[in-house]
């Protein structure tokens, strides 16, 4: 397969040196349990498979759009006794964005994406921190799997390794995803106190004791043509997005 000219870890200098980016992407996923029948690294395949896809709608419209490598490590505070569910916190993920988007700075790239492919990581707080030391480059992020209502596409999506990612996963990688015998139903309990059910107060989950199997969100209805379906749909809408922002002034970015 030739190389992508927008997914960076495939392209040459040459190719670099000659091409006048405007949007850089940098997909941030985690590495942690997703059921009985998933990958570790589900999040990253995923964020891998959209950024690329996405890049891809752009960069064929036109859109000088480049894909950093994925960022494989999130925040999984509430996961800390699940066997190698591999923690980053905040305040690292801080660390690194601030050295990428110095970078930037430096090289006069102007605009960059953050396509978040985990719920537990949360970038607004440091953007509006890191807007400030560095004006030069437009920071916004995605949370990718929101960008598309899946109830639109799924009975019941779930929360985690439930039906939207497991048939995002059976259409990326089918061969990393058992047979849905082997699942669990991915059942969790809930919040007692009626604020958190109703979502208007927030908390961290202590995940192995709001589940047994590490998902929550029944898998059993996934299928690989649902999973196509969805992805289609919102890499079509980020690749929209990315024509857009890489068009965009932004030093004049209001109507």
């Amino acid at each position: 397969m030739p190389p992508r000219p927008y997914i960076l870890a495939e392209t040459n200098w040459k190719t670099v040196k000659e091409t006048p980016y405007e949007v850089v992407i940098l997909p941030w996923g985690a590495t942690e349990a997703h059921n009985y029948h998933m990958p570790y690294g589900t999040d990253n395949f995923q964020c891998d498979y959209v950024a690329a896809e996405s890049a891809r709608v752009a960069w064929e419209k036109g859109a000088k759009v480049v894909v950093l490598p994925t960022i494989p490590f999130g925040v999984n505070t509430g996961q800390l006794d699940i066997t190698l569910d591999i923690n980053m916190m905040p305040s690292t993920q801080m660390a690194i964005l601030k050295d990428v988007i110095d970078v930037l700075a430096r090289q006069g790239i102007p605009k960059l994406v953050i396509l978040n492919g985990h719920g537990g990581n949360n970038f607004q707080q440091m953007l509006r921190e890191l807007q400030v030391l560095y004006p030069t480059v437009f920071l916004c992020t995605i949370h990718w799997f929101r960008v598309i209502d899946g109830r639109k596409y799924f009975d019941d999506p779930g929360d985690h390794a439930g039906a939207m990612e497991t048939s995002a996963m059976m259409h990326i990688a089918p061969d990393w995803v058992l047979d849905l015998s082997e699942a669990g139903d991915g059942s969790s309990k809930p919040f007692k106190i009626k604020g958190f059910q109703e979502g208007w107060v927030w908390a961290q989950r202590e995940w192995s004791k709001v589940t047994a199997d590490t998902g929550v969100g029944n898998p059993y209805e996934s299928t690989p043509e649902k999973g196509k379906r969805y992805l289609e749909a919102a890499t079509e809408k980020i690749g929209n997005f990315l024509v857009e922002l890489a068009a965009a002034d932004a030093k004049n970015m209001y109507e």
